[in-house]
């Protein structure tokens, strides 16, 4: 896999995306398509092109694919249907490197994060299905010490905190005086870091993003296998 060239992204990036919080409607998006495209979606596909051979370093079963649509950029228009907020575009920048066997953003990935004000990134899965987190909490319960471990090394720990939602009492059929009782009421198993613009717009975000990954990567391994999945 040749080797992408990325230099970072540009402050007109994040420039538009107040733009769009400010102006969050179809007629306003159409006339400042052109801009969108240019500021937003070609510097987020030359991103993940470049993200595309260290992320197969990292494991060969996950993908970074630089497309419009169906690869690992999210798509700019929010599913209002259900939410009461009818805003029709999101105001960020979401790039999951996902699982090739995953078909959805609650497949177990590497994900990053940009808006305004807000950047990070992390590991895991979020709002995994009901399978899935059964799966995931079996193997917690079975191994707790090789979780303990995982979870406490310390470059995990310096870099990384574990967030989400939890269940208020212990899931059914797990042991309430187990050891990891309160890791097994998480919702998510999803590990985050935040990080600055200084980051977003240095020349270095591919290589330094890349490095995080990799700290990640035992954690990962962890979902995959807990999931049958190949890592």
């Amino acid at each position: 896999m040749s080797k992408v060239k990325f230099d970072g992204f540009k402050p007109a990036t994040l420039g538009f995306l107040e733009e769009l919080a400010e102006n969050n409607n179809r007629p306003w998006f159409l006339e400042n398509k052109p801009r969108y495209e240019s500021l937003v979606l070609n510097p987020a596909l030359d991103f993940i092109a470049a993200m595309a051979p260290e992320i197969k370093k990292i494991s060969p079963h996950y993908l970074a694919v630089a497309k419009r649509s169906g690869g690992s950029l999210m798509r700019v228009y929010r599913d209002a249907r259900f939410a009461k907020d009818k805003s029709p575009y999101k105001t960020n920048i979401g790039i999951q490197f996902r699982h090739f066997a995953g078909k959805d953003v609650h497949a177990p990935g590497m994900y990053f994060h940009v808006e305004p004000g807000e950047f990070f990134f992390g590991v895991g899965s979020w709002r995994p299905d009901s399978k899935a987190l059964g799966s995931i909490r079996e193997s917690l319960s079975d191994s707790p010490s090789h979780w303990h471990k995982l979870i406490n090394k310390k470059k995990f720990r310096d870099n990384f905190d574990l967030v989400g939602e939890k269940l208020k009492r212990p899931p059914r059929g797990f042991n309430p005086e187990h050891p990891s009782i309160e890791d097994l009421k998480r919702k998510d198993f999803l590990a985050l870091q935040n990080f600055d613009k200084k980051l977003f717009l240095s020349k270095d975000i591919v290589p330094e993003v890349s490095k995080q990954f990799k700290i990640g990567k035992d954690f990962l391994e962890f979902l995959c296998e807990s999931l049958d999945l190949p890592f």
